[in-house]
């Protein structure tokens, strides 16, 4: 859990049971999550433009080795997304967002990223 203006950001992957802790769920993931129901998902948003290009994330393949050099590429693409404006306006709006992915590793995912990149590039209150 991170705090951040506008309350908590946290990440989990969408297989997980949803809870009231999870305030705003959004899923950040291109693909809809194989096997999910929209219901088991349980989210508010789908925000499929925040997540890594369609070309990033084939070159990257979720390889370990890559995360450095994916982590790169992805905060450059996120610096010129419009989907972001988008996702940090829930976030503002909400005591606590959580970032939907699908990838099983809970360390090599973009979702972690993604986070990390928002809390290091929101001013605090």
């Amino acid at each position: 859990m991170t705090d951040t203006a506008g309350g908590p950001l946290r990440i989990k992957r969408v297989y997980e049971k949803a809870d009231a802790d999870d305030g705003f769920r959004v899923l950040v993931d291109r693909l809809w999550p194989r096997g999910l129901t929209q219901e088991a998902a349980a989210l508010d948003l789908w925000l499929k433009d925040v997540a890594p290009s369609p070309d990033l994330r084939r070159w990257w393949g979720h390889d370990a080795e890559r995360m450095g050099e994916f982590a790169d590429r992805y905060r450059h693409e996120l610096d010129g997304s419009p989907a972001v404006e988008t996702l940090r306006e829930a976030i503002s709006s909400h005591p606590t967002v959580t970032l939907l992915y699908a990838a099983r590793d809970p360390e090599v995912n973009h979702a972690r990223i993604l986070r990390d990149w928002l809390d290091g590039t929101r001013q605090p209150p």
